[in-house]
């Protein structure tokens, strides 16, 4: 299959990438829609006509980012839902409250580079909960709402920290090797690249699109478990103890936002599904560390992985 490519890059913004696309009359989801790219993603799909629900462990937190977005956009039909990655009651009661067609479901919320192994009340290692987990739940149980759309788009923000780990299937939850916390990130990161690829191919034939995106480097809450030394080593933090508003060559939260957009709503993506996006574009597939952080892993496109963390995910929600 050709490499999908588009006029926008690195630089272009969530407002660039939908000029133009109007999205009256469809409904989308957007986690963890509260700040950063979430953010900005939800006021573009508002801007272009979408009905959109932001959800939040925070409903206080939710209900000014969606004041804000109602303010910039001139829409009142933003909605605050309650749901928490990690509590299982909650996802349920999200797709138990929903009625009707589901257009758009956004991914986006995460966690990054827990100091310390934490887990679950299942036993679940909490990045790969929060992160591959949680939203496995909520989209599988959005399924019959996601058909009924006839063309929805599942948009799964991913990094390219998955270059880090592939999963582990062996010891997913780091209970028999020492935990470690870019490879617990890297690998919850790979499962949802996988779960995508999955999901891409088992639900085709429900009109369902899905594809996974590194959104690149940018400042969010997402880096607040960092310590100096890690800010320092990914470029956040000057020598002198600053800490970087923009540290060279990453990007803004508008930017940031462009490639979920761009998958969750553009026509120059319409029918791609099971793909990898960076920078507006598919990312190319690399193998070796000389590659640095960029691109794909052939481990997060394998086909067999993707059905074997598909089953894995299936057996563990079904506990």
């Amino acid at each position: 299959m050709p490499t999908i490519t588009t006029p926008f890059d690195a630089k272009s913004t969530a407002d660039e990438v939908i000029a133009g696309v109007d999205l009256s009359g469809k409904r989308a989801v957007v986690t963890g829609g509260t700040s950063g790219i979430g953010l900005e993603t939800a006021r573009a799909l508002a801007a272009a006509g979408a009905q959109v629900t932001l959800t939040t462990r925070d409903t206080e937190a939710g209900e000014r980012a969606a004041a804000d977005i109602r303010a910039t956009t001139g829409r009142d039909d933003v909605h605050v839902a309650a749901l928490n990655l990690l509590e299982r009651s909650t996802i349920d009661a999200f797709v138990a409250g929903w009625s009707g067609p589901l257009h758009i479901l956004v991914n986006n919320a995460g966690v990054m580079a827990l100091p310390e192994r934490t887990t679950t009340r299942e036993g679940w290692e909490t990045q790969f909960a929060t992160n591959h987990l949680g939203h496995a739940a909520l989209t599988l149980g959005l399924h019959r709402a996601l058909a009924a759309a006839r063309g929805a788009r599942v948009v799964t923000v991913s990094s390219s920290a998955h270059l880090m780990s592939p999963v582990v299937f062996d010891d997913i939850h780091f209970i028999s090797r020492p935990y470690e916390a870019w490879s617990a990130y890297g690998q919850s990161k790979t499962a949802t690249i996988l779960f995508t690829v999955a999901m891409a191919e088992k639900w085709a034939a429900d009109g369902i699109t899905a594809n996974a995106l590194h959104p690149g480097g940018i400042m969010t809450n997402l880096q607040r478990h960092l310590d100096d030394a890690q800010l320092r080593y990914v470029g956040a933090m000057d020598e002198q103890g600053l800490r970087l508003e923009l540290p060279p060559g990453w990007k803004t939260p508008q930017q940031g936002a462009a490639t979920s957009v761009l998958l969750a709503a553009s026509p120059l993506v319409q029918g791609v599904t099971g793909r990898y996006f960076e920078d507006c574009n598919e990312a190319v597939v690399v193998t070796g560390p000389g590659d640095g952080l960029r691109g794909v892993a052939p481990y997060a496109l394998d086909a067999d992985d993707a059905g074997r963390l598909w089953d894995e995910t299936v057996r563990l929600l079904q506990r």
